[in-house]
Order: C-alpha cells, then sequence, then structure tokens
C-alpha cells in the first residue's frame, strides 16, 4: 500500500475517519468506545512529540480553515447550528457542555473545562484521554502544527 504524506494525505485519512466515527446522539451514546481499525489513527501518522506545546508554535488561521474541513462532518461554526457535534462558534473561552440546546455526555458536562487555545490543543491531540466518556469517536489530530492552526482558526470564529 502506497503511504500518504503531507497534509493532503493526512486530511484524506482523517475524513475517513470522521466519516466513518461520526454517529447519530443515540448511536453515540449507546456504543461504549472500542478501538478499532475505524477509530484508531493510522501508523503512518506522526505521534506528537509530547515536549511541542501551544506556545512553541504561531497558528495560521487559514490553514486552520483547511484542517477544519474534516470536522464538518460533525460541527459547524454557524452560531446555534448543532449536528451531531455542537457548534464550535465562539468555542475559545466557553465552558465545556455548555452549547444551549446539545445534548451533552455528563463526561463533557461536568469536566469543569473553559475552552482555552491550550486546553483545545490538548484536547484535539486526543478527545478521549481528555474527557473519558465524550461522545467525540474522533480519534485526534496527532500534528501539532494542524492544532494550532485549527485553533487560530477556531478563534476567529466568534
Amino acid at each position: 500500500m502506497k503511504k500518504s504524506h503531507g497534509f493532503v494525505g493526512s486530511m484524506a485519512i482523517a475524513c475517513l475517519l470522521v466519516s466513518a466515527g461520526c454517529n447519530s446522539r443515540a448511536d453515540e451514546e449507546a456504543a461504549a468506545p472500542t478501538e478499532t481499525a475505524e477509530t484508531t489513527a493510522p501508523a503512518e501518522t506522526a505521534a506528537p512529540a509530547a515536549d511541542v506545546d501551544l506556545a512553541s508554535l504561531t497558528g495560521d488561521a487559514s490553514a486552520g480553515e483547511q484542517v477544519f474541513a474534516v470536522c464538518t462532518t460533525c460541527h459547524s461554526v454557524e452560531e446555534g447550528v448543532n449536528k451531531t457535534g455542537p457548534s464550535l462558534h465562539g468555542i475559545v473561552g466557553r465552558e465545556a457542555g455548555s452549547v444551549a440546546d446539545f445534548n451533552y455526555t455528563d463526561a463533557n458536562k461536568n469536566s469543569g473545562i473553559t475552552w482555552t487555545p491550550e486546553e483545545l490543543f490538548v484536547y484535539l491531540a486526543d478527545p478521549q484521554a481528555k474527557i473519558p466518556g465524550t461522545k467525540m469517536i474522533f480519534p485526534g489530530i496527532k500534528d501539532p502544527q494542524q492544532r494550532a492552526d485549527l485553533i487560530a482558526y477556531l478563534e476567529t470564529q466568534s
């Protein structure tokens, strides 16, 4: 099998994972998170460097908009538009589990997290590790620069 390299290959893989991973709310609440080929990041995806933090990166909102394309299967940045996941309009600075008219898990509602750029940076690497029991079964964005870019884009959506 030919390996995909770079942003386009990573996005294609992520789109497939997200399409396979986003279920209806009822399906998500009924299904226990399990590690399968659909929810496990491919071996060719680089693991995040443990010593990379958001402060060491400069996010590019334009590049982040491209990264957000993966998220649109389940999320919108339009205020009040919830899909399988809640609207991400104004997410930066918002308390987790606080979008009106969205049915969050208790794990998310009770996480005590305020979505600062730093919290989002950690969460987006591995949502299940940050909030065990969340409905978000997305495997995460392993590339730290892509996460920084996505956060820069989300900061413009308020």
